[in-house]
């Protein structure tokens, strides 16, 4: 496992597993029959190496955690098929999803659980796909789209036997692992030093103190809004900005609308981005390989300037190696799990108020065993105290956003999806005063 992957399994400590997903919307194609859609699955599923292995603890001294194949791999004990409930439509989807995410995945199989909802519609079904996040990271979930994508025949059921490893030889790879770590101390010392910079790009110590940061509970919710992707970015360039930067601006518009109904007045919001290190990979290459950036971003005054700040910040957070913060939040992330305060640590922590994660999907369409994917609803995660947070996915023309929050602590998810909209709305009028 990579320092990458210990953050997001370190991180699993809260009151909700770190599971991940989306929701892929299927053409029934004039047939309800789910067999052979599952059945394309399983092929298609199995032959990402990473789904057929679960993670095994090492003895002390011996490293990090490691992936082993697990011979008793069966994709039935991960794929299920379920009846949409009464009366149907994606609300009742969302709120399925929503109780798989919260619903931890068992560590003695691979992490990963996928259900198959009928009856959505008359000519939709769902499917929805949840992993841990230490499996892998957003790009790396575009991969096993992907794979559930293609057109080749896929597994052909074949298991791996489990290898034994001895703690000699992991003691030895660990020991050999740690002298590599050390013959590239420099450059890992510049590492850190540009994650210290990322780390400093709110130029405050803290994030201001609202209602948004609350020790959260098992519980989560959804709401979805969707955008035309090519209005969005004709809107973000004719600004001189990024289809990122007009959400992160957005973003903040909208979360000190729901503040100020709250009684709470905040001008400025710490909005934690997570940038990846990799634009693609492939099933072979999963994990996480990715950092988080906190970026102040204005929610008041005129939106052209405030569109402009963002823009600018994000330009020179750009020119820094992308996930460098890893270099310094890892190591603190570990110290903190192995004394047993990670959990105080993150429901305690004053430097965020929200999470954003933006990924560039597919640009046409695509088909999964015959049938067209018509939409596709990214899921991401909370933890610690930040109450709701926000997965961005562009998919064939449309840009679809997920917030994500614990009901009891915001329970106005509604409302602030839809002064989402309203703000998003608003920035995408041709020449904002």
């Amino acid at each position: 496992m990579s320092a990458e992957d210990m953050i997001s399994l370190d991180a699993d400590i809260g009151s909700a597993p770190m599971q991940v997903g989306a929701i892929l919307m299927l053409s029934t194609e004039g047939s309800e029959d789910s067999a052979p859609l599952l059945e394309a699955l399983a092929r298609r599923l199995g032959t990402v190496p990473r789904l057929r292995q679960r993670l095994v603890s090492v003895p002390f001294g011996c490293g990090r955690p490691i992936w082993a194949d697990d011979s008793g791999f069966d994709p039935a004990h991960h794929l299920g098929v379920i009846a949409c409930p009464a009366p149907g439509g994606e609300e009742a989807v969302l709120n399925i999803a929503a109780e798989m995410l919260a619903a931890p995945l068992s560590r003695d199989r691979p992490l990963w659980s996928a259900k198959l909802i009928t009856g959505v519609s008359p000519d939709l079904s769902a499917l929805v796909f949840v992993f841990h996040h230490v499996l892998t990271d957003g790009i790396g979930g575009l991969a096993v789209l992907e794979a559930l994508a293609a057109a080749e025949a896929g597994w052909d059921g074949r298991r791996e036997p489990e290898i034994p490893y001895s703690a000699l030889h992991l003691a030895i790879d660990a020991a050999r692992s740690r002298v590599n770590a050390l013959a590239g101390l420099p450059a890992a010392l510049r590492t850190a030093a540009a994650g210290a910079s990322e780390l400093r790009q709110t130029g405050k110590p803290r994030a201001a103190r609202t209602s948004l940061n609350r020790p959260t509970g098992p519980q989560r919710t959804l709401a979805v809004l969707r955008c035309d992707m090519e209005a969005v970015r004709t809107a973000a360039h004719m600004q001189g900005a990024t289809v990122n930067d007009l959400i992160l601006t957005a973003v903040a518009t909208a979360l000190h609308r729901l503040l100020l109904a709250r009684g709470e007045y905040v001008e400025e919001f710490v909005i934690s981005v997570l940038f990846s290190a990799r634009r693609h990979t492939t099933i072979t290459y999963l994990g996480n390989r990715s950092g988080i950036i906190p970026v102040t971003v204005p929610a008041v005054g005129p939106a052209k300037g405030r569109v402009a700040a963002v823009a600018a910040t994000m330009r020179s957070v750009k020119q820094r190696p992308p996930g460098a913060s890893t270099a310094i939040i890892g190591p603190i992330s570990r110290v903190a799990a192995h004394l047993g305060a990670y959990r105080f640590v993150i429901d305690h922590q004053h430097l965020v108020h929200t999470f954003v994660t933006n990924l560039r999907g597919p640009e046409r369409a695509l088909a999964i065993a015959g049938r067209p994917v018509s939409g596709i609803i990214p899921l991401g995660a909370i933890s610690g105290n930040v109450t709701v947070a926000f997965a961005v996915l562009s998919y064939a023309g449309t840009l679809t956003i997920t917030t994500i929050a614990d009901p009891e602590t915001c329970p106005d998810l509604t409302g602030l999806r839809d002064e989402l909209s309203s703000a998003l709305k608003a920035l995408m009028v041709t020449g904002p005063s």
